[in-house]
């Protein structure tokens, strides 16, 4: 019995779908666009991928749903993961509570500025210094998603740091979390940040610079704190 054309066409169509699916998680085990990077823009893949616009779309939309890849209006789409696993760990975050969220946070990024403090190279600390100076520019223009942004690759260069491959991967599969907690915590009105609501950071990228974990985990737990009853 010969199949309907247009139920030949679907099958084939989903079959590329998958294969794209497939090419881009290659893409990203392999390296060539790294945690936390923003994978190349739609036209670019479709160059690189060999495949249509339509197919493009629904492949990374099915590795956004999986957790891998991140959509970020008005920025691009970002690795966020490098498995389903990571981003069923993402899922579960984005729908956490904020003190829920604030904990996971502080589970991660103590540990990991005891590591860096332990671990960072002079690679590191220039990369901390870069970052950190951008958060306190971004501090300084007022504009809340700035902000959050600049506060977020600092966090992000502190846990690359550590050099820990799988904190890494874990901690970026609650990038979205993570934010959220951050313009929750200094966010004021018309997307702004609250000026009563600075929260410094120096003292932990010294504390790191100086080797000294102690340090280093006690300024990272200090930010991370709950109200009691929360």
């Amino acid at each position: 019995m010969t199949r309907p054309a247009n139920s030949t066409s679907a099958a084939g169509r989903q079959t590329r779908i998958r294969q794209t699916i497939d090419q881009l998680r290659g893409h990203i085990a392999a390296g060539d666009w790294p945690l936390g990077s923003k994978i190349p823009t739609e036209p670019r893949l479709m160059e690189v991928l060999g495949v249509g616009r339509n197919t493009v779309r629904e492949a990374v939309k099915a590795l956004a749903h999986a957790g891998v890849l991140e959509c970020r209006q008005g920025s691009g789409t970002y690795v966020v993961s490098t498995d389903e696993l990571s981003g069923a760990v993402a899922r579960r975050v984005a729908d956490a509570r904020f003190t829920e969220a604030v904990e996971v946070r502080r589970a991660f990024e103590v540990e990991a500025a005891r590591l860096a403090a332990l671990r960072r190279t002079p690679d590191d600390l220039a990369a901390l210094d870069a970052t950190l100076a951008a958060r306190e520019a971004a501090w300084g223009s007022g504009r809340l998603a700035d902000f959050v942004a600049a506060d977020a690759d600092l966090h992000t260069a502190i846990v690359a740091a550590a050099h820990n491959a799988m904190l890494a991967e874990l901690y970026a599969s609650i990038g979205a979390a993570m934010r959220a907690t951050v313009a929750e915590s200094v966010g004021g009105s018309d997307g702004e940040v609250d000026p009563e609501r600075y929260v410094d950071h120096a003292r932990l990228v010294a504390a790191i610079r100086d080797r000294d974990p102690a340090r280093a985990a006690d300024e990272a737990a200090a930010f991370l704190e709950t109200p009691p009853g929360e």
